[in-house]
């Protein structure tokens, strides 16, 4: 008979397992983050430009749906 089976005939909740979490190396991905923006400075524009065109599509979505309203 097997452990879980053991513990499950006598009434013992199941054996908890240690969670062993992967380790980040911090330092490694910073190092490959400014790898890559030296690489591609144009980056950080696009993303800006990007997240100031959705700010402003959401603003006259709002603008748009009060319209009506």
């Amino acid at each position: 008979m097997g452990e879980a089976k053991r513990r499950k005939k006598l009434g013992i909740p199941p054996r908890e397992k240690p969670i062993d979490l992967p380790k980040l190396d911090k330092e490694s991905i910073k190092k490959k983050v400014r790898s890559t923006l030296y690489k591609y400075p144009i980056i950080p524009f696009i993303f800006y430009g990007a997240a100031i065109l959705v700010l402003i599509g959401g603003v006259l979505y709002v603008i748009k749906f009060y319209k009506f309203i």
